[in-house]
């Protein structure tokens, strides 16, 4: 998962009301656990990308997601065909939300240091207001025009074009690629709020992962031929962390959370996943804690937070 997901409960979730029992501390527990697992995976994806290109990595953590949540599907008694109507949004989100964004982010952290990468990817929320405006005609209050301009001006303070040496625009390509995979994440976002879903979020991912991980396979098999790769016991324990772990465990984890908690509030506490990636890069890959990044991280979680706590006042 990348970016907020505030969006993974649908309204017509008909398990959105199961499961309203665990104790606070469990909440906490797990919401913790969904920080962690999300916040530390950005220097790992980095660190996998040194051996493994990037749409071979999104076909082992799209493939690697499919098991893990199918099993958890099997076990619970979740897996069901989804329904023909629900379809056209399955591929949509499988090729677009999942397919397109990991290729996207896995491209650009081969330019772009982790820390700065999962700020920019985490700008979603921002991106969600002139997107809703335009296509379900949402309307845009004082409030989150000013959230949106603020997180705006976080991302502007993060990317420093001024600083681009436009000669050797990889940089500003790279930039680019965390930009359009977060308003990917944003419209795909949109898109669920338009459409009357009857089946269940955790039902439907297996399907999402199976239809993005198969395409992706056949794509990567074309492009890049069959994959070399010179497995360590490093890397092999980053990729399983992938799926097992920073897709179906940290999904899993989440749409308990967010059943439990409340989509705001479950939103506001994971603007601290950037806040971990960055920390964790900078611990495992001597990443710089620039200004620029500390000043458009507080900007950016102000904006997603103005955004998010809009939405609690008529």
């Amino acid at each position: 998962m990348t970016g907020p997901i505030k969006d993974l409960i649908w309204e017509t979730d008909p398990a959105a009301e199961k499961g309203r029992n665990l104790t606070r501390p469990a909440i906490y527990g797990l919401l913790a656990l969904v920080i962690f697992l999300l916040g530390f995976n950005w220097p790992l994806m980095s660190i996998a990308l040194e051996s493994i290109t990037p749409i071979w990595m999104a076909v082992f953590r799209l493939a690697g997601a499919f098991v893990v949540v199918f099993a958890i599907g099997a076990v619970v008694g979740n897996l069901r065909r989804p329904p023909r109507r629900d379809l056209p949004m399955i591929a949509s989100l499988a090729i677009f939300r999942l397919g397109a964004v990991f290729l996207l982010v896995f491209t650009a952290l081969q330019i772009i240091p982790p820390g700065r990468s999962s700020v920019i990817v985490w700008t979603t929320s921002l991106w969600t207001v002139p997107i809703a405006a335009v296509f379900l005609g949402e309307h845009i209050t004082s409030r989150k025009w000013l959230g949106l301009a603020t997180g705006i001006f976080g991302v502007i303070v993060l990317f420093q074009p001024w600083t681009f040496d436009w000669t050797e625009p990889e940089v500003a390509v790279g930039h680019a690629l965390l930009l359009l995979a977060a308003i990917i994440n944003a419209a795909t976002a949109v898109h669920i709020r338009g459409h009357h879903w009857t089946i269940t979020p955790l039902g439907a991912m297996p399907w999402q992962l199976a239809g993005a991980a198969i395409p992706m396979t056949a794509i990567a098999l074309i492009l890049d031929g069959t994959p070399t790769i010179d497995w360590t016991p490093q890397l092999a324990a980053i990729v399983a962390y992938q799926g097992a772990l920073a897709t179906g465990t940290a999904f899993w984890a989440a749409i308990v959370v967010l059943r439990n908690l409340g989509a705001v509030s479950t939103n506001l506490t994971l603007m601290a996943v950037p806040v971990v990636g960055v920390l964790s890069s900078a611990l495992l890959l001597d990443e710089v804690i620039t200004t620029s990044l500390v000043i458009g991280l507080l900007l950016v979680i102000v904006g997603v937070t103005i955004n998010l706590l809009s939405d609690r006042v008529p």
